[in-house]
C-alpha cells in the first residue's frame, strides 16, 4: 500500500538538528533524553541526524551544508556534539577553525573536554579533575567503578540504555556541569577562554537546555 502523502498545505516545522561525533554513546544518551520529554510536539522536531563525520571541522561543515540545503528552514537550529580529545590527536588550531566556522554560520557547539564520558562521570560523582584523553579518563577515573556500584553494570560505549541507567542523577549532572563550566571560564587565561582550552568543560548541559526550550 502506498504511503499517504502529507497535505500540501501543511507548513514544514522548525527543527532542532543535532550532529554527533560518536555513533553510539552520544546518540543513545540524547535519544533517551528526548524520549522523556512530555511535549510530543517538541519530540517530533528534535532530530539526531545520521552522519559518518567524526571530527569537529567535518561535523560543523556538514551542519552548514544541511543548513544551506533546500530541505532546511531559516528557523532551524543546528548543534554539533563532539569531544576535545587529546591535544596530540586534535590541535587547538583545528578546534579554533571548527569554532570559527560554526560561529560564522550560526551553528552551536556542545563540546566535552576531554570527552563525553566526563558528562557521564558527573552523573555519578562530583569532581573537577582534568583528564588528558578518553583513555586517561577510562583508565584512572571512577567511572567504571561507580557504574558498577550505582547502576549494577559495566560501562560500555554501545549500551543503548545509557540514559535510563543515569537519568535519576541528571539534575546532579546538570548542576555540576554548570558549576564546572562557570569556574573554568572565570579562571581561563586571556586568549584561551574557549571550551576546548578549558579542562574540564561539559557542553552537553547547554544542549539539553536548548532542547527543553525549543518550540
Amino acid at each position: 500500500m502506498p504511503k499517504k502523502r502529507k497535505p500540501s498545505h501543511l507548513k514544514p516545522l522548525r527543527t532542532l538538528r543535532i550532529y554527533c561525533e560518536g555513533e553510539r554513546t552520544e546518540p543513545n544518551y540524547l535519544n533517551g533524553y528526548i524520549a522523556t520529554l512530555d511535549n510530543r510536539a517538541r519530540k517530533s522536531v528534535i532530530a539526531i541526524e545520521k552522519t559518518r563525520k567524526n571530527t569537529a571541522v567535518q561535523l560543523v561543515e556538514e551542519a552548514i551544508g544541511t543548513m544551506k540545503s533546500p530541505g532546511s528552514l531559516p528557523e532551524d537550529e543546528f548543534w554539533v556534539v563532539y569531544d576535545r580529545e587529546s591535544v596530540s590527536k586534535y590541535s587547538n588550531e583545528l578546534h579554533d577553525k571548527a569554532r570559527a566556522k560554526a560561529s560564522k554560520a550560526g551553528v552551536k557547539i556542545a563540546l566535552c573536554n576531554v570527552c563525553f564520558e566526563y558528562w557521564l562521570l558527573i552523573h555519578l560523582v562530583d569532581t573537577d579533575a582534568p583528564f588528558s584523553s578518553y583513555a586517561d579518563l577510562i583508565g584512572t577515573s571512577s567511572l567504571r567503578a561507580e557504574m558498577k556500584a550505582q547502576c549494577g553494570c559495566d560501562y560500555d560505549k554501545s549500551v543503548r540504555s545509557i540514559f535510563d541507567l543515569l537519568k535519576h542523577r541528571l539534575p546532579d549532572a546538570r548542576e555540576r556541569a554548570k558549576r564546572l563550566n562557570a569556574k573554568g571560564l572565570e579562571s581561563a587565561e586571556t586568549g584561551r577562554d574557549q571550551p576546548h582550552h578549558i579542562n574540564p568543560y561539559v557542553g552537553i548541559a547547554d544542549l539539553l537546555d536548548a532542547i527543553d526550550a525549543f518550540d
